[in-house]
């Protein structure tokens, strides 16, 4: 099972980071290991003294295909959840300014907390509002009509590359808002009114 997280495919959070719109998609991966589910409390790795939430909605794969044609590519996908990609942004900075990759500030243990339901896209809207709120206020809020790159083209652009196979993720990028946590928070994470993560970092 591979996680693929999609950078920059919103256009605000791209601008706050201060980094130029993608023309074409953007990916990395983070290993299984990095999944934290259950609403399991995160636990403040010391390794970095800046982690950031990136709240995402995630989609399933369900069977297996490469070299996807964006008209075919929503028969690879039923279910649809919610994650936060993790990221230790001191060390992604450090990691940048050396032209070094960055995979430790991103691909550490339990750097993605995942939703533990899917919900059947059918049962969804097109355009799915998303939220985060942290300690109760909310401090991210998106709707994936707003991703630069729809899931269908991210589909097909990324089984160019590898076979997507039964069980991949695809995180499908943040919007705007994302910002710092410190231990004794709470995270709860929305997909339309249905609460789908909540759970403390330690």
């Amino acid at each position: 099972m591979k996680i693929i997280c999609i950078g920059r495919n919103y256009a605000d959070h791209a601008k706050e980071l201060n980094n130029p719109l993608p023309k074409k998609p953007m990916f990395f991966m983070k290993p299984q290991t990095s999944i934290l589910s259950k609403n399991r409390p995160f636990f403040y790795p010391d390794f970095s003294k800046e982690i950031h939430y990136e709240t995402e909605v995630v989609i399933r794969i369900n069977r297996v295909g490469k070299h996807i044609e964006e008209r075919f590519a929503h028969r690879y996908y039923t279910e649809i959840g919610l994650g936060i990609d993790f990221t230790a942004r001191d060390l992604q900075r450090q990691c940048k300014a050396k032209g070094h990759p960055w995979e430790i500030s991103k691909a550490f243990q339990h750097s993605a907390p995942l939703s533990d339901s899917f919900i059947n896209k059918e049962d969804l809207p097109n355009d799915i509002n998303f939220k985060l709120e942290l300690n109760e206020e909310i401090v991210q809020t998106g709707n994936t009509k707003d991703m630069i790159f729809s899931v269908d083209k991210l589909i097909s652009y990324v089984s160019q590359y590898f076979p997507l196979k039964i069980g991949d993720l695809i995180f499908t990028g943040t919007p705007a808002g994302v910002g710092e946590v410190k231990i004794g928070d709470n995270l709860k994470g929305y997909m339309e009114d249905k609460l789908m993560i909540d759970f403390r970092v330690k």
